[in-house]
């Protein structure tokens, strides 16, 4: 996704919520609320399925899925306009941190934390 469409998101999402009057609402405490609410509601439709229970729920509820998705991206983006953070150079400066905790010839198909594991000798 690029910046682009991300600011083109936000600017969408920032007008449906002034045309309602919720920024009053917008604060950041309750947008970090609001998202750990939609990640919950994702988390909800495959909670306790697995295996063919939860390929199912995957086919079954994919709208319902797409929908947390959207949820949780609308408020991150609102989240980011508040605290005014670029989430691609936030994402990308992130995946460059990681890259030392997890070396790549270190961690290769190795599921730890990084403090779980040991440097190769």
């Amino acid at each position: 996704m690029s910046t682009n469409t991300l600011a083109t998101l936000t600017q969408a999402i920032l007008a449906f919520r002034d045309e309602r009057d919720w920024k009053q609402f917008h604060n950041p405490k309750d947008l970090a609320t609001a998202l750990s609410i939609e990640a919950s509601e994702l988390q909800e439709i495959f909670l306790w399925k697995n295996g063919t229970a939860l390929e199912e729920a995957l086919r079954s509820k994919s709208e319902h899925i797409e929908q947390e998705v959207a949820d949780i991206t609308a408020y991150l983006l609102l989240l980011c306009h508040e605290l005014d953070i670029n989430l691609e150079t936030a994402v990308l400066n992130k995946l460059e941190h990681n890259k030392a905790k997890y070396p790549a010839d270190q961690v290769r198909g190795n599921s730890k934390k990084y403090d779980e594991y040991h440097a190769k000798d």
